[in-house]
């Protein structure tokens, strides 16, 4: 049975780039409607959408149906942005998962829950936050083993998040895992989910975000690839490559 979301979905704009429908929006946009629709949000997760899931999206209709299946799929590639504004949505704005979550740690009064990464990262996370926002309201933390769980693992951790009754959990497993994982826990998982990536470890100072102008510039995969060419360059090479010829030239 199809997932019923607590929010009319239709009423989101979107620029479909590649089969996924990417939210036309900008972090305004998106700060007010996750304020004006928080309750009604729980057990929805949102997708955090860039050059890379995008192409994979287009090669695997079973992650594409990951993809669309949330109540948001964001722009956070800042190509997405620039390709939807040529598309003629004029207002969309490149919208980072760590500035999102960096954004609603800001707000306060909301209590969140981060499930993903290592107890180490998870550690540091948690000094930081406190330190960086006097007064949030940690639900919790969990690190989960690299091996899939059992079902009777998954059920209890399940549990455990819920009996937080945080308002977001923020899942950083990478993609596509993250996302998978949050498609599988909708409308199970109290609180809304939002796969954000790398966020853990910017937050936990493992890596550097890029200059506020890099990121402006749409350079922020510059200058991860600059930390991490070991890890990296292969992936941008031929992603980016498959991304300029399916959606620039080819126009899809």
């Amino acid at each position: 049975m199809a997932y019923k979301h607590g929010v009319d979905k239709s009423a989101i704009p979107t620029v479909n780039i590649l089969g996924v429908d990417i939210a036309a929006i900008d972090m305004d946009w998106l700060i007010k409607f996750t304020q004006e629709n928080i309750k009604e949000l729980s057990g929805d997760y949102i997708c955090v959408s860039n050059v890379h899931t995008t192409v994979m999206v287009s090669e695997d209709e079973e992650y594409k149906a990951v993809q669309n299946g949330g109540i948001l799929a964001i722009p956070d590639g800042g190509p997405l942005s620039s390709v939807g504004r040529k598309r003629g949505a004029t207002g969309m704005k490149r919208t980072t998962g760590p500035s999102y979550m960096g954004e609603m740690l800001k707000l306060g009064g909301y209590r969140h829950y981060f499930y993903g990464s290592t107890e180490e990262t998870l550690k540091k996370l948690c000094s930081n936050l406190t330190y960086d926002y006097p007064g949030i309201q940690i639900a919790g933390m969990y690190s989960p083993p690299f091996r899939p769980l059992s079902e009777n693992e998954d059920r209890q951790i399940t549990e455990k998040i819920n009996e937080t009754e945080a308002d977001f959990i923020w899942v950083g497993l990478g993609a596509p895992k993250q996302e998978r994982w949050m498609a599988e826990h909708q409308g199970r998982v109290k609180g809304l989910m939002v796969g954000v990536g790398a966020g853990f470890d910017y937050f936990a100072g493992n890596i550097e975000r890029a200059p506020e102008w890099m990121q402006k510039s749409n350079l922020e995969w510059l200058y991860r690839l600059m930390q991490d060419p070991g890890r990296l360059f292969k992936r941008y090479l031929i992603t980016n490559s498959k991304f300029i010829w399916k959606v620039v030239v080819r126009g899809k």
